[in-house]
């Protein structure tokens, strides 16, 4: 059953995304930018010595936004960086948000 709540484009997303990292004082950028309407949105946190977690943003079964992890631990960043190229060649609409936070902070809804 598809969600009634109102959908933000994905541009807007992830600005305020961005910003909310920034203000704590963590390095954020965009990455990759994908649709500014309706793409999905990865968020790869940079824990520091090649390690990173990434969190990919999608809907669960009533519609309602959630964000999942595709590797279960913490794993270098060069899987992370090889899983989200495959994955933009399936969705070209996908973007990419990098943060590099001391506290390993994801910054997440």
């Amino acid at each position: 059953m598809p969600s009634d709540e109102p959908r933000l484009k994905t541009e807007i997303r992830v600005s305020a995304h961005l910003r909310r990292a920034q203000i704590a004082g963590a390095f954020a950028t965009i990455a990759r930018r994908g649709d500014p309407d309706a793409g999905a949105v990865a968020v790869k946190v940079y824990l520091g010595g090649s390690t990173a977690r990434l969190f990919i943003q999608s809907r669960d079964l009533d519609g309602k936004m959630m964000w999942r992890e595709p590797f279960e631990d913490d794993c270098s960043e060069t899987n992370i960086d090889s899983w989200l190229k495959k994955e933009a060649l399936i969705d070209p609409d996908l973007w990419v948000v990098e943060i590099e936070d001391q506290a390993g902070r994801a910054f997440l809804d």
